[in-house]
């Protein structure tokens, strides 16, 4: 072996032995491409199916069922409610727990029989119109199909060339179905996701790697003082940061606001002081700022893609719903858009209020605990 083959194959001893020393690294280099995978080719989805849909029916009738049944066949729609009053369907829409509510009005089969024109009634949640479009282009091939079974006998004569019952659509909270009143909300959860992760994650491994950090344990400070006095500064900047975002929305994508301007305020510090102490809390795991940003970008990864901001939440299956509900952007989400587009109250997103609350203790608690251990 000559002299430049020999320093040739010292130096990829040295880093080989460098990669098996780093173990996150090397770990990040197959979990990273498995995880891809297993989202992009299960979890994700264009196409959802099984939407949760309320109905509300004035008469209870054969024609009524047969309609019922007829559009649950198609795939997409999954009844999960029976509405009483149209106020009860409205609010079912209004807090999310719907994305369709059906309604089907008295005298429709005297108006068929008399051969007068029916209509079926369709109030979609339109803040996302990739969930809402295939389901609603299936439904009139499903109604067609059901009038064709209950036109039957002495009322066959009653199918006229016209189709006798029209499908009214109204498209909530986003009747033009632009997408931008889906994407724009969104990017501000993604946007604080990355930013304030980031930023802290990198605040305890700076320390170490710039020999600071026996200076910081020496100080008569403890874990949790730590870590809000380096996350407070960031709330700032990340308070800076969401006014641009909104302000740019609306004026150069015409994204409205109709919600409370409180509410919002309260879950975006909310929302970033999550984000911070979990870049805190990778800080504390990671032993230098090469490990803390692929933990970042490792976390980054599932906020983008199960948080239902690039694809449709109720897309996925039950599984990565369920991992999903587990990451705050998630539910800010559904905060920011329930604010923007809908007018939501508070009541209206108390539940989503409520789990990022519990992940704020939850993380923090992680936190100060890892923290405490790096003073060993």
């Amino acid at each position: 072996m000559t002299g430049a083959a020999a320093r040739l194959w010292a130096m990829i001893l040295k880093e080989a032995l460098q990669l098996r020393r780093d173990r996150l690294t090397f770990a990040m280099m197959f979990i990273v491409p498995i995880v891809q995978l297993i989202l992009f080719g299960f979890a994700i989805n264009a196409d959802p199916k099984g939407l949760p849909t309320a109905v509300l029916v004035s008469e209870h009738n054969e024609m009524s069922r047969s309609l019922l049944s007829a559009i649950a066949n198609t795939g997409y729609f999954a009844i999960t409610a029976e509405a009483a009053t149209e106020a009860e369907a409205d609010a079912l829409l209004q807090r999310g727990e719907v994305q369709f509510v059906i309604t089907i009005p008295g005298g429709m089969m005297r108006k068929l029989v008399r051969g007068e024109k029916a209509q079926l009634g369709i109030e979609a949640d339109a803040t996302d119109p990739a969930t809402t479009g295939p389901a609603i282009n299936a439904v009139t091939q499903a109604v067609n199909q059901a009038l064709a079974r209950a036109l039957d006998g002495p009322l066959a004569g009653l199918r006229p060339p016209p189709q006798p019952m029209e499908v009214v659509l109204h498209r909530r909270y986003n009747p033009e179905g632009i997408t931008r009143y889906n994407i724009v909300p969104g990017l501000l959860g993604i946007i604080l996701t990355m930013t304030m992760v980031m930023m802290t994650a990198l605040s305890v491994t700076r320390e170490r790697e710039r020999g600071t950090m026996e200076n910081l344990l020496a100080m008569p400070v403890r874990p949790f003082e730590v870590m809000a006095g380096k996350i407070a500064p960031y709330i700032v900047i990340g308070a800076v940061q969401v006014p641009v975002v909104v302000v740019v929305a609306r004026l150069l994508f015409g994204v409205p606001f109709v919600g409370s301007f409180a509410v919002f305020a309260a879950a975006t510090v909310l929302f970033i002081t999550i984000n911070l102490a979990i870049g805190f809390a990778f800080s504390t795991l990671a032993r230098n700022q090469l490990q803390a940003m692929q933990m970042s970008i490792f976390f980054l990864l599932p906020s983008i893609l199960l948080s239902g901001f690039a694809f449709p939440f109720r897309g996925m299956p039950g599984w990565a719903q369920a991992l999903g509900e587990v990451i705050p952007a998630t539910h800010f989400l559904r905060i920011v858009r329930g604010l923007m587009l809908k007018g939501a109250s508070t009541a209206d997103l108390a539940n989503e209020l409520a789990v990022l609350a519990f992940t704020l203790v939850a993380v923090t608690a992680l936190a100060v605990s890892r923290y405490r251990v790096t003073l060993d």
